[in-house]
């Protein structure tokens, strides 16, 4: 398992997330970040517009998500 928190996603927050992979943080912080603009917090807004731009521009969608998948490879395991 391995942690990464909202901000390091590119999120405002300090909440972590924790996965065997990538994909599982990233889908943990999208849930977040629907969460947290669902219940009226506006600092989590550009984010979650930011997430959903991603995956209507595959290009630099996919940037993001290699850079991502790098920087949770390089985390050390949690303890």
């Amino acid at each position: 398992m391995k942690t990464m928190t909202c901000k390091q996603l590119g999120g405002p927050c300090d909440t972590a997330f924790q996965g065997k992979t990538a994909d599982e943080v990233i889908k943990a912080q999208d849930k977040h970040l629907k969460e947290m603009v669902a219940g009226g917090d506006a600092a989590h807004a550009p984010a979650l517009k930011a997430m959903q731009g991603r995956w209507k521009n595959p290009i630099g969608g996919m940037g993001w998500y290699m850079k991502t998948k790098k920087a949770f490879a390089a985390l050390p395991e949690d303890s």
